[in-house]
């Protein structure tokens, strides 16, 4: 029998075909046209609608959809087939690919203090061995005070946190959905609340939040008292992305800092999704000017990993000295280094990061327009694109998730009553004010409440 190719299953018989291997039940009922779609407009091939992609692939989509500085450059093009033939171990062989990839990478997004790389396929696993990476660190520091066996195989986590649905991350993962670790082992680390803040910060707010704070390091400094030298690492989301878009001040995220060392663990920041960008800086820790002796990374840098920094150098023979102390037969995806090398190009001619900066700001005002209009919506906050807002309930967020599908635009949940925007870094105040007036829309539609609102982006 032939081979079928993807062009020869109808639109209107992918998810039967899918699903008689895949379970597609939590899927978009949309078959995405892979052609048709532009920019940040996804083109439904079944039903031919177009809607407003405020998702981006789960934060995963740097530039929207057949970007033409992609699809229309012959030597990238040629590059990419040419990496998409053979599959390289890029861990034992190197090739000129990614040499290239990696200057770029250095040129337009390695800070100076995070010299150190490891790439590998999955948040997740960047995840997984940034942990690996802080476990190696914090025993060979116990071996330098005279500790003989192996101490330091914890992680002090926060409340809401997600972390991936590996081995180790697991144990760190705790957002609303309990069905991403249920019924799975996990190790027994320290958790401490998370000192979040709800917008306006005003004064009252201020006060709150400190009290919060000093809480959540009361409880971080009895853990490095009763597990004394076994914990090698604080692991948190600079901006906590599934958990519901929970925002820390920067004061909080140096006090952590310093109580880490302090307590020689290591300070990780999973930037998986706040990363490449979105926050109007290329790293959202760069943001909030707070400064992490290891990243894991991921989504829009499509080959995902880990950047450390010098404090490891404290130890010798490390796992950026030692070989094969994390390693994997890929090394990363050769074919997504390539095209990653072309988007941080990209990124870099078009001034992307500001950019997101900049529309991320027009995105915060309509999203404060939405709270001005609808009582229901609560806690409007935003660092450049990456913004979110409340609603009163679980089951409220998700009918106003389902209203704006069929509006129009695609958008995502996140915590219990939140909505999230993740939209590629391409997107323009015009196509946002289109895609917040389907959100509108869809409020009014399950609330209720008056469209009538302030903002040049009405509909």
């Amino acid at each position: 029998m032939d081979a079928v190719s993807a062009n020869s299953i109808s639109p209107d018989r992918v998810k039967e075909s899918l699903s008689r291997h895949v379970l597609t039940k939590g899927m978009m009922p949309m078959v995405l046209d892979m052609d048709e779609s532009q920019g940040v407009r996804l083109h439904d091939a079944k039903t031919g609608r177009t809607f407003v992609d405020l998702f981006g692939f789960y934060a995963s989509n740097p530039l929207g959809m057949n970007h033409p500085k992609l699809a229309e450059d012959d030597g990238f093009m040629e590059r990419l087939m040419d990496a998409a033939l053979n599959k390289v171990t890029n861990s034992d062989v190197m090739t000129g690919h990614m040499a290239r990839f990696v200057d770029t990478f250095s040129r337009v997004g390695i800070p100076d203090y995070l010299p150190y790389t490891f790439f590998i396929s999955g948040g997740a696993l960047a995840v997984e061995n940034a942990l690996k990476t802080a476990f190696d660190w914090k025993v060979r520091k116990n071996h330098q005070k005279g500790y003989r066996r192996e101490v330091g195989h914890q992680v002090l986590h926060l409340d809401q946190a997600f972390h991936g649905r590996t081995g180790y991350t697991m144990s760190l993962t705790n957002t609303a959905d309990p069905r991403k670790t249920m019924h799975f082992p996990k190790f027994d680390w320290p958790r401490i609340m998370n000192p979040k803040v709800r917008f306006p910060l005003d004064a009252e707010e201020v006060r709150r939040v400190a009290d919060q704070e000093q809480k959540a390091l009361d409880q971080a400094k009895r853990y490095f008292h009763e597990r004394k030298d076994q914990i090698a690492a604080v692991i948190l989301e600079p901006i906590q992305g599934e958990g519901g878009d929970n925002h820390f001040r920067p004061s909080f995220l140096m006090r952590l800092k310093n109580l880490a060392h302090e307590n020689d663990a290591l300070l990780i920041f999973d930037e998986v999704q706040s990363g490449v960008g979105i926050t109007g800086e290329f790293w959202a820790h760069q943001a909030l000017g707070v400064q992490p002796d290891i990243i894991a990374f991921g989504k829009k840098t499509q080959v995902c990993g880990i950047l450390a920094g010098t404090k490891l150098d404290e130890v010798d023979n490390h796992v950026f000295q030692e070989t094969s102390r994390i390693n994997s037969t890929w090394g990363g995806n050769i074919v997504d280094m390539v095209r990653f090398d072309r988007i941080l190009e990209i990124i870099e001619e078009d001034e992307l990061v500001p950019h997101a900066g900049q529309v991320g700001g027009h995105l915060q005002q309509r999203l404060q327009e939405l709270q001005e209009t609808f009582p229901a919506v609560t806690n409007a906050r935003g660092l450049g694109l990456m913004c979110a807002f409340d609603l009163p309930s679980t089951k409220m967020r998700d009918r106003v998730k389902e209203e704006t599908y069929e509006e129009g635009a695609i958008i995502l949940g996140c915590g219990e009553s939140s909505i999230r925007f993740r939209t590629p870094l391409t997107i323009t105040k015009e196509e946002i004010d289109e895609g917040v007036d389907c959100i509108r829309r869809a409020l009014h539609t399950v609330t209720g409440e008056p469209q009538t609102h302030v903002g040049d982006g009405a509909a």
